[in-house]
């Protein structure tokens, strides 16, 4: 018996699950890489994942990078 999953909720331009472009600054582009790294896996290429998570969380708007600032002792 093959197994059923739920339905979720997709994007209607990129046909990704909306979860996965939630706070990025660029849907499309996000989605693309999803996209293009979904059909690198099936294909069974090698996929550099560090890569992948830099890619990932520079779309990410939630978290902005900030600057450490040192303190100067006095």
């Amino acid at each position: 018996m093959k197994r059923k999953f739920s339905r979720v909720a997709k994007d209607k331009k990129t046909g990704v699950a909306k979860k996965y472009l939630a706070g990025a600054k660029n849907r499309a582009k996000k989605a693309a890489e999803i996209k293009r790294t979904a059909k690198a896996y099936a294909r069974g290429d090698y996929i550099d994942l560090k890569a992948v998570d830099r890619s990932r969380s520079a779309h990410d708007a939630s978290k902005e990078t900030t600057k450490k600032t040192l303190k100067r002792k006095r």
